[in-house]
């Protein structure tokens, strides 16, 4: 257990160590948001793509939520997130984000809509909801590393775990910027992929699982494809399972701290390179997590236990402790590089969209880019508060709380942020209807179904409560909602201003960008 803290010391010192090293790095906003001008090379940016893609979430709530209920069926989230949330991802945004966003001047995903589609009103409509929807992401994430730290190293007031963690997040965030989160999420990588390959191994190595052919086919929790679970119907396994890959593979192209790393890409070479890593590192991490997961049907210890507790339990029964900080540091690395790239996306919104889009037009860039960095320790302490309110009266599972934030905010932006890439006739009726409709689509959704989940003579707390455990499913009704109405609305109504659209589509300048 000494040796725990002592690795778990060693990796708090060096994320310190960072935001000293990198405080002179983000003098300007475009410093702070981008590292430069020069944007970051292939493996940083896949770093922190897929460093971002992945924290505490997936390890904690996902694998041991979704890992438990469909054996080794729920593999294939983590498979599917390599391909589509990935490699596809990757083809398809990042060239044409990097051009477009470059043509543009934009910065944000809120300023993206507000000069493609020519809309001040889109441009501060999508940054609160940005805001406003990833404080429950960020939440969840501090709520899946307090679940850790109080199982394996029996810490009870978890909160002080989380208030310690969102201080050294915020610190090398306020200093350093997104250069120092690149490069913290470069070292965060290589700690995550040495710990998840160490962490298989060592499941793989326990006595409690065994690989004869005949357990392999026969037993359900080491199926491939079939499930633990005992859902039926429209909400049963096989559909909720398609809606998990959906949502957590597709989800990522309308998400605005995923689509970020675009932004900050270098060159041509640099999406080559990005493209490859960035699969390679997902198709390890999200193999290796859902993997473990699955294995809990092994262990009679965790049965009954809450998801959240799951994977804790199995890593404190199969991890040496000697060993453990590694481990803890792998998870923690997955963590604190997600909270930092989302809490830059909510505070750049505020400051760039809000305050000098509305409040102050004329801010110097000095005022901004302070402005930033105290909306950083803003939104930290937001979703820190909501993360001890989630753990203190137990409002949804972290699994959960990542599906309203991915969900609403894909099915805000997916289809007006893909398809306005790709095609010139995207109108801004269709953007507000993508947007607007996605909320009233959640909100009803959440309702209903949860009434219909738990009865109608149950009170309205417990039917949201209820209806956000089907976040998934209501998240992929959104997105695929979000590229219908984008569609269809486009086609009957004006696009942009041609010349508006010549500047976003210009190609004549895309071999001077990348």
């Amino acid at each position: 257990m000494v040796f725990d803290y002592i690795v778990l010391g060693l990796y708090v010192a060096s994320m310190i160590a960072i935001a000293f090293y990198t405080r002179n790095r983000s003098k300007s906003v475009n410093d702070f948001l981008f590292a430069g001008k020069n944007g970051l090379n292939g493996w940083m940016s896949a770093f922190a793509y897929g460093t971002t893609y992945f924290s505490a979430v997936i390890f904690i709530g996902y694998a041991g939520k979704f890992g438990a209920e469909y054996g080794l069926a729920s593999v294939w989230i983590g498979v599917f997130n390599a391909i589509l949330g990935s490699l596809v991802a990757w083809k398809i945004l990042a060239k044409r984000t990097k051009n477009m966003t470059q043509r543009l001047g934009a910065k944000t995903m809120p300023e993206f809509f507000e000069k493609r589609y020519g809309s001040k009103g889109l441009k501060l409509v999508s940054a609160i909801i940005i805001f406003i929807f990833l404080i429950p992401y960020s939440a969840s994430v501090y709520n899946g590393l307090g679940s850790l730290f109080r199982i394996v190293f029996h810490i009870e007031h978890s909160w002080i775990i989380m208030i310690a963690l969102a201080a050294l997040t915020a610190l090398y965030l306020f200093f350093g910027g997104y250069f120092a989160t690149a490069l913290s999420d470069f070292i965060q990588g290589i700690i995550m992929l040495i710990g998840v390959i160490m962490m298989v191994f060592f499941f793989l190595a326990s006595e409690r699982v065994s690989w004869d052919l005949s357990e392999l086919v026969n037993d359900p929790n080491l199926t491939w494809f079939t499930f633990n679970s005992t859902k039926t119907g429209f909400y049963g396994s096989t559909f909720s399972l398609i809606a998990l890959i959906l949502l957590t593979s597709a989800g990522v192209y309308g998400l605005p701290q995923t689509v970020h790393k675009y932004y900050a890409v270098r060159d041509k070479k640099a999406i080559s390179q990005g493209t490859i890593v960035s699969t390679l590192f997902a198709l390890i991490i999200g193999f290796g997590a859902y993997f473990v997961g699955a294995l809990s049907g092994l262990f009679p210890e965790v049965a009954g236990a809450p998801s959240d507790d799951i994977v804790p339990r199995m890593l404190s029964l199969v991890i040496p402790s000697g060993l453990m900080g590694i481990i803890i540091i792998l998870i923690l690395s997955a963590s604190m590089s997600t909270l930092s790239s989302v809490c830059l996306t909510s505070a750049s919104v505020v400051a760039i969209d809000i305050y000098k889009g509305k409040v102050r037009k004329d801010a110097p860039d000095k005022r901004v880019n302070n402005y930033m960095r105290a909306f950083c320790l803003i939104f930290v302490a937001v979703s820190l508060m909501l993360a001890i309110l989630n753990e203190t009266f137990g409002i949804a599972a972290i699994a959960y709380m990542m599906g309203i934030s991915w969900g609403t905010l894909a099915g805000c932006f997916i289809g007006p942020f893909v398809i306005g890439l790709m095609w010139k006739k995207v109108s801004v009726p269709a953007v507000w209807a993508s947007i607007i409709g996605t909320l009233v689509i959640t909100v009803v959704l959440t309702i209903v179904l949860g009434y219909d989940f738990n009865g109608w003579d149950c009170s309205f707390g417990a039917a949201v409560k209820s209806g956000i455990g089907l976040s998934p499913t209501i998240g992929v009704i959104c997105m695929v909602y979000s590229v219908l109405v984008t569609v269809v609305v486009s086609l009957f109504t004006a696009a942009p201003a041609p010349e508006r659209l010549e500047e976003a589509f210009d190609k004549r300048t895309e071999n001077e960008i990348i």
